[in-house]
Protein backbone atom coordinates (compact mmCIF):
# COMPACT_ATOMS: atom_id res chain seq x y z
CA UNK A 1 0.00 0.00 0.00
CA UNK A 2 1.65 3.69 -0.91
CA UNK A 3 1.12 6.91 0.76
CA UNK A 4 1.36 9.89 -0.53
CA UNK A 5 2.92 12.97 1.45
CA UNK A 6 -0.24 15.18 2.82
CA UNK A 7 1.51 17.77 4.84
CA UNK A 8 4.92 18.76 6.03
CA UNK A 9 4.53 19.49 10.08
CA UNK A 10 6.88 22.61 11.52
CA UNK A 11 6.47 22.75 15.46
CA UNK A 12 6.90 26.15 16.18
CA UNK A 13 6.19 29.20 18.30
CA UNK A 14 3.78 31.48 16.22
CA UNK A 15 2.25 29.18 13.32
CA UNK A 16 1.14 32.56 12.02
CA UNK A 17 4.28 34.55 12.00
CA UNK A 18 5.83 31.18 10.70
CA UNK A 19 3.27 30.88 7.67
CA UNK A 20 3.65 34.13 6.50
CA UNK A 21 7.46 33.84 6.28
CA UNK A 22 7.02 30.64 4.22
CA UNK A 23 4.28 31.85 2.04
CA UNK A 24 6.42 35.16 1.46
CA UNK A 25 9.04 32.68 0.84
CA UNK A 26 7.38 30.39 -1.54
CA UNK A 27 4.86 32.74 -2.84
CA UNK A 28 2.11 30.15 -1.54
CA UNK A 29 -1.27 30.56 0.30
CA UNK A 30 -1.85 31.10 4.27
CA UNK A 31 -5.43 28.90 5.09
CA UNK A 32 -6.20 29.34 8.82
CA UNK A 33 -9.31 29.20 11.03
CA UNK A 34 -9.85 28.97 14.49
CA UNK A 35 -7.70 25.86 15.03
CA UNK A 36 -3.96 26.60 16.10
CA UNK A 37 -2.58 25.29 13.28
CA UNK A 38 -1.84 27.12 10.06
CA UNK A 39 -1.62 25.50 6.73
CA UNK A 40 0.36 26.73 3.73
CA UNK A 41 -0.13 25.40 0.49
CA UNK A 42 0.97 26.46 -3.32
CA UNK A 43 -2.81 26.46 -4.32
CA UNK A 44 -6.37 24.99 -2.43
CA UNK A 45 -5.47 23.05 0.76
CA UNK A 46 -4.82 19.54 -0.30
CA UNK A 47 -4.62 19.76 -3.62
CA UNK A 48 -0.83 18.35 -3.16
CA UNK A 49 1.71 18.82 -0.04
CA UNK A 50 1.11 21.77 2.64
CA UNK A 51 3.46 22.76 5.08
CA UNK A 52 1.48 22.58 8.63
CA UNK A 53 2.54 24.92 11.28
CA UNK A 54 1.85 23.58 14.72
CA UNK A 55 2.38 25.51 17.94
CA UNK A 56 4.21 24.10 20.39
CA UNK A 57 5.51 25.34 23.95
CA UNK A 58 8.87 24.84 23.64
CA UNK A 59 11.60 25.90 21.42
CA UNK A 60 13.88 24.46 18.78
CA UNK A 61 17.17 23.23 20.27
CA UNK A 62 18.93 20.82 17.88
CA UNK A 63 19.43 20.67 14.25
CA UNK A 64 16.87 19.67 11.83
CA UNK A 65 16.88 15.77 11.15
CA UNK A 66 14.70 16.96 7.91
CA UNK A 67 15.00 20.14 6.06
CA UNK A 68 13.45 21.91 2.32
CA UNK A 69 15.89 22.24 0.06
CA UNK A 70 14.53 25.30 -2.52
CA UNK A 71 15.49 25.85 -6.03
CA UNK A 72 14.08 29.47 -7.58
CA UNK A 73 11.60 29.02 -10.12
CA UNK A 74 12.62 32.40 -11.78
CA UNK A 75 15.56 34.76 -10.89
CA UNK A 76 19.00 33.15 -9.46
CA UNK A 77 20.08 31.23 -6.43
CA UNK A 78 21.90 33.98 -4.76
CA UNK A 79 19.09 36.80 -5.60
CA UNK A 80 16.77 33.99 -3.54
CA UNK A 81 19.10 33.85 -0.58
CA UNK A 82 18.89 37.87 -0.71
CA UNK A 83 15.51 37.35 -0.52
CA UNK A 84 14.98 35.13 1.93
CA UNK A 85 17.10 36.87 4.55
CA UNK A 86 15.60 39.92 3.36
CA UNK A 87 12.24 38.29 4.87
CA UNK A 88 13.95 37.20 8.17
CA UNK A 89 16.28 33.93 7.81
CA UNK A 90 19.96 33.85 8.78
CA UNK A 91 22.38 32.30 7.21
CA UNK A 92 24.33 29.48 9.02
CA UNK A 93 26.65 27.79 6.62
CA UNK A 94 27.33 29.10 2.85
CA UNK A 95 28.21 26.06 0.68
CA UNK A 96 28.68 28.30 -2.91
CA UNK A 97 31.81 27.65 -4.72
CA UNK A 98 34.05 29.43 -6.87
CA UNK A 99 33.02 27.61 -10.39
CA UNK A 100 29.29 28.72 -9.41
CA UNK A 101 27.93 24.92 -7.94
CA UNK A 102 26.81 25.28 -4.41
CA UNK A 103 23.83 25.80 -2.28
CA UNK A 104 23.24 28.00 1.06
CA UNK A 105 22.15 26.72 4.00
CA UNK A 106 19.98 29.48 6.02
CA UNK A 107 17.68 29.34 9.47
CA UNK A 108 13.73 30.26 9.47
CA UNK A 109 12.58 33.47 11.73
CA UNK A 110 12.24 30.07 14.31
CA UNK A 111 15.34 28.46 13.17
CA UNK A 112 14.07 25.41 11.19
CA UNK A 113 17.32 24.63 8.53
CA UNK A 114 16.50 24.80 4.59
CA UNK A 115 18.34 24.96 1.90
CA UNK A 116 18.68 26.73 -1.38
CA UNK A 117 20.08 25.79 -4.61
CA UNK A 118 21.04 27.01 -7.83
CA UNK A 119 18.28 27.49 -10.43
CA UNK A 120 17.74 25.02 -13.33
CA UNK A 121 18.91 27.83 -15.57
CA UNK A 122 21.86 28.16 -13.58
CA UNK A 123 22.81 24.72 -13.49
CA UNK A 124 22.71 24.42 -17.29
CA UNK A 125 22.20 21.38 -19.47
CA UNK A 126 24.50 18.96 -19.02
CA UNK A 127 24.15 15.39 -17.81
CA UNK A 128 22.44 14.58 -15.20
CA UNK A 129 22.24 11.31 -13.28
CA UNK A 130 19.21 9.76 -11.58
CA UNK A 131 18.87 6.48 -9.78
CA UNK A 132 15.20 5.27 -9.56
CA UNK A 133 14.51 2.78 -6.70
CA UNK A 134 11.23 1.12 -6.33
Amino acid sequence: MALRVHNITFDCRDAMAQARFWAELLGWHVFFDDDPEVLLAPRFPHEGPGLLFIPVPEDKVVKNRVHLDLEPETGTRDEAVDRAVALGATVVGDFRTPEGGGWVTLADPEGNELCIERSTAERGTGPQAYRIST
